[in-house]
């Protein structure tokens, strides 16, 4: 672009108005800004090579050049950080947080303590504040994890509890309740 005017300031900084109307500063230490024309788009190359920008509608893109990570804040609150590896975080106004990982696996975390994982063969964790966790697998079974016993749903009603103490218990549609002590020994049967 051609240069319609360029100033040089005491301390080094230097500044060069092109005649499409952009504003460009060159500063001492190799950052350098660059105004647009329509004076609202502002890019910002730091020395260490990270870059800022500004947008007309306020939307900050600032890129981390180390980490190779770039960090969007929206005019909205909305903050979405894009990772090397793949990652995306979205962080939300609200204070909810999802964090998309490069498996595709998606984890939200909710404002109240909840957190929330699905995968990608459709297994879904969901975790409450109390630790509690529940398992639902795309085969239709559930797993709930509590302190005091983990306990697995089957698609036909079939369910198996383990307690801390090791006791098994298995309650079956048909009403049969089978129990089993710590080392697998069977302690009560209902067989209908």
């Amino acid at each position: 672009e051609e240069i319609q005017r360029e100033t040089a300031y005491p301390d080094g900084k230097v500044e060069k108005v092109l005649k499409n109307g952009c504003h460009l500063v060159f500063f001492p230490n190799g950052t350098w800004k660059k105004v647009g024309s329509d004076g609202k788009t502002v890019t910002i190359t730091f020395f260490n090579g990270d870059v800022k920008q500004v947008m007309p509608d306020q939307t900050v893109i600032y890129y981390y050049a180390d980490a190779k990570t770039t960090h969007t804040t929206y005019s909205d609150g909305l903050e979405v950080l894009h990772f090397s590896n793949g990652q995306i975080e979205k962080h939300y106004p609200d204070g909810k947080k999802e964090i998309t990982f490069p498996d595709q696996t998606i984890k939200n975390l909710f404002t109240d303590g909840q957190e929330e994982s699905i995968f990608p063969d459709g297994t879904i964790v969901r975790i409450q504040r109390d630790g509690s966790k529940t398992i639902e697998f795309n085969n239709g079974q559930r797993e709930l994890h509590t302190s005091q016993f983990k306990r697995r749903e089957y698609p036909d009603g079939t369910v198996k509890t383990v307690y801390l103490n090791g006791q098994q218990e298995t309650k079956y549609v048909s009403g049969r309740v089978r129990v089993k002590d710590k080392d697998g020994n069977i302690i009560m049967d209902t067989k209908l």
